[in-house]
């Protein structure tokens, strides 16, 4: 892949390039409404194509937090139409990444020196690029690591191209501007958090400490010595990331094994230590040879207070969902029913968010559930397009903390899915 040699960092340089990509996209429609004069059966195919492919071009060159949206949403399959999944998820794995001169550069900032002068060996050419940084390879004292470096600017634009973002996710998400509001501002406590490198390791160092004694989870050793605000060393963990170990044909009971490892990491974290791991894209996952499940970024944590957790678990994991009366509460307590709600409408959001909850406790409520099942994830995303044309749901609903807990479930169910992975689902339980 072509090397990028520069990343726009000022606001003047990342503004331009927006205002460029929307012209782009104005040409696009323009072109495509011009087709459909000559052809008014024409459908927006093509459009939806070449605005993925102008809007994604443009995120992956500026990086960062516009780009890290792109994956946000193109996890969210039934937010976007099939083409810009399809180009965004590339954001997951292989954004273009920066030249040998701009990496030795963001060394010399740092540590007043550059890689050749701090490792044995190091690979200037990076193994893989997604949208807040990338990787190298390098070796120390016998030992390899991976060196994960930060693209200059990331965490200084992260405001002002939310702002930025924001006129594209408008037009694309279809949300209110208070609902978008409440995302922005979620994403971008988030993405502040993910930038700061110093905390990214205190917390993997944390996280992979709590997390030990899972059955087939392993995790790579942090040097906090050799890391700093834009740079993290840790050590190297061989394995093949989710989509090159699908295409090895792996048996049902190594699916089964890595899914298992998979829901256990989640669930313990979500149970015993009430914070989560909230990106769940396959590019942070590793399959080792000796059949472990690596975990490989922890840059994005979600911690889930007392007043989120209780109501929203004991939802899914006790009777409550049973009680007219108790489930009410349960909503009013996770704002997705409004204190100045009419009857009529506390009525129709208990029907339609029961629904939803009942749907998304499935594997929850026997003792195992099997992932590889297409009529589960028909129903989610059946149910995701029925709401999203509902006028009741244009206005914000529920607490800000859904936005990462739902994307992380979601995420978790989607790459089981994939694995085709049956798991034992009562390992860790809700504990309230």
């Amino acid at each position: 892949m072509k090397e990028q040699k520069s990343i726009p960092v000022t606001k003047a340089e990342r503004s331009a390039k927006f205002v460029k990509t929307g012209f782009q996209i104005g040409g696009n429609y323009i072109k495509h409404y011009s087709k459909k004069l000559f052809n008014p059966d024409l459908d927006r195919e093509q459009l939806n194509e070449d605005n993925a492919t102008d809007i994604y071009k443009s995120l992956s060159e500026l990086k960062g937090s516009a780009l890290k949206i792109a994956q946000m949403l193109s996890m969210d399959k039934n937010i976007l139409p099939k083409s810009y999944v399809d180009k965004f998820t590339q954001s997951q794995y292989n954004a273009p990444p920066l030249s040998g001169p701009l990496i030795v550069r963001t060394f010399t900032k740092s540590f007043g020196k550059t890689p050749e002068n701090i490792y044995d060996s190091f690979n200037l050419s990076s193994t893989n690029a997604a949208s807040i940084g990338q990787v190298h390879q390098a070796t120390l004292n016998g030992k390899k690591l991976a060196v994960k470096i930060q693209y200059p600017g990331v965490g200084d634009s992260i405001s002002s191209d939310l702002k930025l973002v924001k006129p594209f996710a408008f037009r694309l998400l279809g949300m209110s501007e208070r609902e978008l509001n409440i995302y922005i501002k979620e994403v971008e406590e988030r993405l502040l958090e993910e930038t700061d490198y110093e905390l990214e390791v205190k917390r993997s160092i944390e996280f992979s400490e709590a997390c030990k004694n899972l059955d087939n989870v392993v995790f790579p050793t942090y040097y906090p010595e050799l890391s700093g605000k834009r740079i993290i060393s840790m050590d190297w963990i061989e394995g093949l990331h989710l989509k090159e170990f699908l295409k090895t044909n792996p048996s049902q009971e190594l699916r089964n094994k890595i899914g298992q490892a998979l829901w256990d990491f989640y669930n313990f974290q979500q149970h015993e230590l009430r914070a989560v791991h909230a990106d769940p894209h396959p590019g942070n996952f590793m399959i080792t040879p000796d059949e472990k499940l690596g975990v490989i970024d922890f840059g994005c944590i979600k911690e889930m207070p007392e007043d989120f957790y209780n109501p929203f678990f004991s939802l899914i994991s006790t009777d409550v969902i049973q009680d007219k009366a108790k489930t009410i509460d349960a909503f009013r307590k996770l704002d997705m029913i409004h204190t100045d709600d009419t009857p009529t409408q506390i009525e129709f959001y208990y029907k339609s968010y029961k629904e939803m909850i009942e749907l998304f406790a499935k594997p929850y409520i026997n003792a195992s559930f099997d992932f590889s099942k297409n009529e589960f994830f028909e129903k989610l995303y059946e149910y995701g397009e029925k709401i999203a044309k509902m006028p009741e749901f244009k206005q914000a609903r529920g607490v800000k903390h859904f936005i990462y807990v739902n994307r992380t479930n979601f995420g978790l169910y989607t790459i089981l899915h994939d694995l085709k992975a049956t798991v034992k689902t009562d390992t860790f339980k809700p504990s309230l």
